[in-house]
């Protein structure tokens, strides 16, 4: 349910390879390494758990 940040930086990695692949002259800001880099940035919060709501800590009854 909360993997958005997930499936945002696998789509990131598929445009940065699709920018390698088919070595498309981009401007310095979007590059392939640097669209690479948000994606792992986007793939790391993801794994510290961001975006995943509160759990509640209690017992439910």
């Amino acid at each position: 349910m909360y993997t958005v940040l997930a499936i945002i930086a696998a789509v990131l990695f598929l445009i940065a390879w699709l920018i390698n692949a088919a070595e498309v002259s981009t401007n310095d800001v979007f590059t392939a390494t640097n669209v690479m880099l948000i994606g792992l940035a986007l793939l790391a919060l993801h794994v510290a758990g961001v975006g995943s709501g509160w759990a509640p800590r209690g017992r439910r009854r």
